[in-house]
């Protein structure tokens, strides 16, 4: 019978939040057995917690954010996706404020942190959530559709289809949950160049560069337009003819986006509270969508 675990000491990780800019640490603290996943903010008198459920989730814009209801955490699902794949089943993160580091824009640092401190197994045998019959989100706006069916695993297979040459049609799949540390973890966080204006505006992705993300320019502005952009981004104007991708680091699969997306639904699936034995097939993922189908396989179990 399989068990319960917690990681055996704590680690901290520090760096810029996404969407704020603030310098944030977390720390990842053992936890007994049915603690389950609880962030507490440590910048906040009383330092509340907020359970990560999925029906706690209030906002999806550009990533996962939950609440209490008085209370919010935004970015959790980089950290939420490590810790659900290396087999950590009750964890407290406790963060000096509203949103969880971004760090390079993948889990990678998380599942190094874990892989070094160990985890230690608890003496209650780990609940997991069986699907017995296929589950289905469809947004006909979207074209998004997400279903997860019968499986004595949990798989996954992502497709992403987007309206430009640079990234149109890319595909990823995990057959084992073991494939997540060297195959899944390093993917980073994209986004593309014609949204980053009205991010800007809506008060997001003010900790953003290309330490923390893969910027993707795939529809051609204007030269004035783009110098505008390259100027908000901190590096060095380009010919707003040349489309691709504008980062420091080359990609480490030419699927990184679609492994991504991947690494994504893993961290929002975490949010229904127990591990999944299913097999989920995700077209145009994005964390609305997946917290949907979160939402929808917590309904069925409780």
């Amino acid at each position: 019978m399989n068990k319960q675990h917690t990681i055996n000491q704590p680690f901290t990780v520090s760096g810029k939040g996404l969407h704020t800019g603030l310098k944030l640490t977390a720390e990842f603290c053992p936890a007994p057995a049915n603690f389950g996943y609880k962030i507490q903010r440590t910048d906040i008198e009383g330092h509340p917690i907020i359970e990560c459920l999925a029906e706690n989730v209030v906002d999806t814009q550009r990533g996962t954010v939950i609440s209490n209801g008085t209370d919010r955490v935004s970015t959790i699902e980089h950290a939420l996706s490590a810790l659900y794949a290396l087999g950590i089943d009750n964890c407290l993160i406790r963060v000096n404020g509203p949103e969880i580091p971004i760090l390079d824009g993948s889990a990678a640092q998380y599942v190094q942190n874990i892989q070094r401190v160990g985890k230690q197994e608890q003496e209650t045998p780990r609940e997991y959530i069986r699907i017995e019959e296929p589950i289905e989100y469809i947004d006909d706006k979207t074209g998004s559709h997400l279903i997860i069916e019968p499986c004595d695993t949990l798989q996954i297979k992502v497709n992403v289809t987007f309206d430009n040459s640079i990234i149109n049609n890319q595909c990823a799949t995990m057959d084992n949950i073991s494939q997540y540390p060297d195959e899944i973890a390093a993917s980073r966080t994209f986004v593309f160049v014609r949204d980053i204006e009205n991010l800007l505006q809506m008060g997001l992705i003010k900790g953003g560069d290309l330490d923390n993300a893969i910027v993707i320019y795939e529809r051609q502005l204007t030269q004035e337009k783009m110098d505008i952009i390259t100027d908000i981004m901190k590096v060095p104007r380009m010919d707003a003819t040349h489309l691709g991708y504008i980062m420091h680091r080359p990609l480490v699969w030419d699927n990184e986006p679609a492994r991504h997306k991947l690494l994504d639904i893993i961290g929002d699936m975490a949010l229904c509270g127990h591990p999944i034995l299913g097999s989920i097939k995700a077209l145009k993922p994005g964390h609305r969508v997946n917290n949907q189908l979160a939402r929808m396989i917590r309904a069925k179990v409780k």
